[in-house]
């Protein structure tokens, strides 16, 4: 993981993820096959939302209700997020 971006100060930055993390939560059922969900973020974006999951300390409560457990996958390139109704990966956009 890089470090965090000095110039964003981290409640911003924790609050940018979490904006990223509830659209997640709220696309994911328009992509989903059964269980399984495909999102793709920006670069930037996915950075954000895995400083917030893996970088900042964050209490799990700060993080949508929904979210049952989340991980790092394919090599830390994948963000996994849980629910009680999808699996989740989050991805980068390809460019």
């Amino acid at each position: 993981m890089a470090n965090l971006d000095s110039d964003i100060p981290e409640n911003k930055h924790l609050k940018q993820a979490i904006n990223h993390l509830e659209k997640v939560l709220e696309y994911a059922p328009m992509v989903a096959e059964g269980r399984d969900a495909t999102v793709h973020l920006t670069p930037e974006d996915w950075q954000v939302v895995a400083d917030a999951l893996f970088n900042m300390s964050a209490p799990d409560d700060t993080f949508p209700d929904a979210i049952t457990d989340y991980g790092l996958t394919n090599e830390n390139q994948t963000i996994t997020l849980a629910t009680d109704d999808y699996d989740i990966e989050i991805e980068v956009v390809a460019s």
